[in-house]
């Protein structure tokens, strides 16, 4: 398969965005660290020429925060007016790449088929402690899911900075979780933005300092920097006459055949045996702590008590669940079609002040077919919540089963 290969000069042809000011070249130096690849064709003649188009954005806190994709939103609509754009805002604080692609159908594919979709995840990988064949897998999961919907589907890569990225990219080390992403990336030929090298260099040279760029959740600035490089891939993909049009595109044979390509939920009901557990409506914690949108007031399979056990028939080859994990989060033991029982504390550095939404993998190589999950928790013992409080760590509340077919 041909690769659509973009000049970088051609990255010029639209200079002048009011959000792209700051990210103006310097003394002929181009600061932009982007891998055009097969670039954005497909996505940018349809929003050209079928006047309609469907855009969504997945990420984490720095997606869902007002900032860059907001700016990416008015920025589309300024260059095609006439095309009437569905955007979808699927940003959740704290979650990364395995999570993602877990909640791509529900989040993202129910509401809309993307012809253009933005996916970040390299800061909350980093800093959950995924490593790299979850970064793979999990990244891997999203883009084939994507591409399975839509065959012609443009996707942009971000890889945005925070502040342990700082001292690896001063001693000139790209963090192991932007190779690990770029790599699907480049597998795909997809469009990539190495935004924390871009930062990171800028700073170096004196053009704004951290306090400027406003951290790891940036200030406008910020925002303004990072939309400067989008819009540079942008300026580099608009229609022109004459201008190669990218082939078909074929799926190809995937990096890891284990990625969560098929990752969807299991409704909560299909777990039984209950004991200890139950289905509660609207779900709301018992303790003095802070909470994600989409992760309370919604149904939550939950326990409170040592001892509380279920089990689950499902299909596929992982199994995993999307739960909160707050102060009270306890012990869990598990097995697999009777295997050997195994011991996970779900607990986490944010949990004494956060009910944090994580998903726990408890199985990822299984074999394809039916398979029965048997869970049981068990006391954690007791930890002190912010404002003083003694918890009896025994308690587990799940959002969803995740499942890889």
């Amino acid at each position: 398969m041909k690769r659509f290969i973009i000049t970088l000069a051609a990255a010029f042809i639209m200079a002048g965005s009011m959000a792209a000011q700051p990210c103006c070249q310097k003394d002929g130096v181009n600061w932009h660290h982007i891998s055009y690849r097969s670039g954005l064709g497909r996505s940018f003649a349809r929003m050209a020429e079928q006047k309609k188009a469907t855009v969504a954005f997945l990420g984490g806190s720095i997606t869902e925060m007002k900032g860059w994709h907001e700016m990416v939103e008015e920025d589309l609509r300024r260059r095609f007016p006439d095309t009437e754009f569905q955007f979808i805002e699927a940003g959740i604080s704290s979650l990364g790449s395995t999570p993602h692609a877990f909640r791509m159908e529900t989040d993202v594919l129910e509401k809309g088929t993307p012809d253009l979709m933005f996916v970040e995840a390299a800061v909350n990988d980093h800093t959950n402690g995924f490593g790299p064949v979850e970064q793979v897998r999990g990244m891997e999961g999203i883009v084939r899911h994507a591409l399975k919907a839509n065959p012609e589907m443009d996707i942009v890569m971000l890889h945005f900075i925070y502040d342990p990225f700082l001292p690896m990219l001063e001693g000139g080390v790209i963090p192991d979780v932007i190779l690990n992403h770029d790599r699907v990336a480049n597998h795909y030929h997809l469009a990539s933005v190495d935004l924390a090298s871009e930062i990171s260099a800028r700073m170096a040279d004196g053009q704004l300092t951290w306090e400027e760029f406003g951290g790891t959740h940036p200030a406008l600035l910020g925002h303004r920097y990072y939309m400067g490089a989008i819009a540079q891939v942008f300026d580099a993909s608009m229609p022109q006459s004459g201008k190669a049009v990218p082939e078909l595109r074929e799926l190809p044979e995937p990096i890891d055949v284990l990625c969560y390509e098929d990752g969807h939920y299991i409704p909560l009901e299909k777990a039984t045996a209950l004991k200890g557990f139950s289905v509660v409506p609207s779900w709301e914690p018992s303790f003095d702590a802070s909470l994600r949108n989409g992760f309370h007031g919604v149904p939550m399979l939950s326990a409170d008590k040592a001892g509380a056990s279920f089990r689950l028939g499902f299909e596929g080859r992982a199994i995993g669940l999307f739960m909160v994990a707050g102060p009270d989060a306890g012990v869990l033991e598990y097995r697999v079609d009777k295997g050997e029982w195994k011991r996970l504390d779900t607990q986490t550095e944010w949990s004494g002040y956060l009910y944090i939404p994580w998903v726990y993998m408890l199985e990822t190589e299984l074999a394809p077919g039916a398979h029965e999950l048997q869970l049981k928790v068990r006391d954690g013992g007791v930890t002190t919540t912010k404002d003083g409080r003694t918890v009896r760590r025994a308690s587990c509340h799940i959002r969803n089963f995740v499942v890889n077919r």
